[in-house]
């Protein structure tokens, strides 16, 4: 019933919805008895929804009727409510509906207007700190997503081998030819399971099997996950199963500074704590980087923090990076046809909010949106544009 949010599906929210456009953003929760109170709390937000469509001018009960009833639906879904996440955001239009699971908290609000509210959205998917990490031993595959905030389990696509066995079958060697199962150790280790295994033709054979195996996950990891996020990929597995992973791997999302420890016997904050030690100077540079094209092109006219002029921009399409600074709100008119951008005195809750119409522009335009955090952004305006040309 959830879609899975991507740059490709906040792209096509923006695309396939129309006006009025019914946006609510809620906090939920992953365990029993905590999530038990979420369908309740839906309900009284899409309440609160229904009550605003009704303020609008020219809404009839038909046009009421036909956006609330998939929401309602929604809050009578028993099943939909017993996997739910950190966060949901669900979006109803004329002829749309679309509903996202969220890996990351996000604040209660609820919204109608003529577009969808995007902002949390964009800043879960176009945020530069964005990263998975798959953790690999020979009995288990696991694959996260982490932020700075922290780490979230991905669901594993079906052609991912979950282990070895899975990945093998009837091919693997026999287990009791098998050593040890979580990659080689110490020197003396290794010995004594070449011993044991009957020898290096019988650990010959171990170690087919192990590479065999990483080659499947590789692939599988690139062509059901790597390549729809196009995330930075973290691998946390012992030395040796790193070195084998990387000298076959094909991933090019695959980071070079990985977790050289065994996966499973960190905790999630563990693992959390050991990967941001790893993106965050990556997350750093990045953003280091991006202010400094941005200063570097101011020159050339080809970096703007005028509001007006990056909407002009975007109207045209040039637009290939847009900051925006976190958690900041311009209230404002917006003419996407006029390729305008003008700001109003005060915060007037019925005006758009400029810096997300912005960004909805240059996403739709297929341009990329940063979400910055206030003492890192280049500018004072709350937004900073790098152009294509």
């Amino acid at each position: 019933m959830a879609a899975k949010l991507t740059r490709d599906s906040l792209r096509r929210l923006l695309t396939e919805s129309s006006s009025p456009c019914l946006s609510l953003y809620q906090p939920t929760h992953r365990t029993f008895p905590e999530r038990e109170q979420d369908p309740i709390r839906f309900k009284a937000l899409v309440r609160q929804l229904e009550a605003q469509l009704r303020e609008r001018k020219g809404v009839t009960d038909e046009l009421v009727e036909e956006l609330m009833k998939p929401l309602r639906a929604l809050a009578q879904a028993q099943e939909f409510w017993n996997h739910t996440r950190d966060g949901l955001a669900a979006f109803s239009a004329p002829g749309y509906f679309e509903v996202f699971h969220l890996n990351r908290r996000v604040p209660e609000m609820t919204l109608v207007n003529d577009r969808p509210g995007i902002r949390p959205l964009v800043r879960i998917v176009q945020s530069a700190d964005r990263y998975q990490i798959l953790c690999l031993t020979l009995e288990r595959v696991r694959l996260y997503e982490g932020n700075r905030d922290g780490i979230y389990p991905v669901q594993l696509a079906e052609e991912v081998p979950a282990t070895l066995e899975d990945a093998l079958g009837t091919e693997l060697t026999e287990k009791g030819q098998r050593g040890l199962t979580q990659g080689y150790g110490r020197a003396s280790e290794r010995s004594a399971m070449a011993a044991e295994s009957g020898g290096s033709g019988k650990q010959d054979e171990i170690d087919r099997d192990r590479e065999r195996f990483f080659r499947l996950v590789d692939k599988a990891i690139l062509e059901c996950h790597s390549r729809k996020s196009e995330m930075p990929l973290l691998l946390a597995a012992l030395p040796e199963n790193q070195a084998l992973f990387r000298s076959i791997s094909h991933n090019p999302w695959l980071q070079a500074e990985g977790i050289a420890l065994d996966p499973g016997l960190l905790n999630e904050q563990q693992l959390r704590e050991k990967s941001w030690e790893v993106m965050q100077p990556r997350y750093l540079k990045r953003l280091e980087t991006l202010v400094g094209q941005y200063h570097s092109l101011a020159s050339r006219g080809q970096s703007s923090d005028q509001l007006n002029l990056i909407a002009q921009a975007t109207r045209e399409g040039r637009v290939g990076t847009l900051l925006v600074e976190a958690d900041r709100r311009i209230a404002g008119h917006a003419d996407q046809g006029a390729g305008q951008a003008l700001e109003v005195d005060g915060e007037q809750s019925n005006c758009p909010d400029l810096l997300e119409e912005l960004a909805s522009w240059t996403i739709q335009q297929g341009g990329e949106v940063v979400v910055v955090p206030q003492e890192r952004m280049p500018t004072r305006t709350g937004a900073a544009a790098i152009y294509r040309y």
